[in-house]
């Protein structure tokens, strides 16, 4: 049985978020008007991890070497980066354009035209 996560043929496809940036879910059952961010993304399978969307539960027995308790942990699942939809500077969901100045290529939003940072969290 093939596998549906499986990547395509070779072709790459454009991928233009990146970890760290606010998105919307359009699709999907945590769909909603609240921006999250992406922790993670999977280019070669076209998913990205979101912070606090698609929770599943996992079970892990206990490994006293790696100091793991064991249990049922609630963590994120990896979805479609289809469901998702960047977030601009005011809150609305916006796709996604480049801007060329001199050898600088900066990301621009659609919406209203604004930069969007590249976002550093500290941990």
């Amino acid at each position: 049985m093939p596998n549906k996560f499986k990547p395509s043929n070779g072709s790459k496809s454009k991928i233009r978020i990146k970890r760290n940036d606010m998105v919307v879910v359009i699709a999907g059952k945590d769909k909603g008007a609240k921006a999250h961010r992406v922790l993670r993304v999977i280019a070669d399978k076209q998913r990205v991890l979101v912070e606090g969307v698609g929770m599943i539960k996992k079970h892990v027995k206990p490994d006293p070497q790696k100091n793991i308790a064991g249990g049922i942990l609630e963590q994120e699942a990896p979805i479609h980066i289809s469901n998702v939809m960047l977030v601009d500077s005011e809150g609305k969901r916006t796709r996604l354009g480049f801007q060329v100045e001199g050898d600088k290529k900066t990301r621009i939003a659609r919406t209203n035209g604004g930069v969007i940072a590249d976002k550093k969290f500290k941990k």
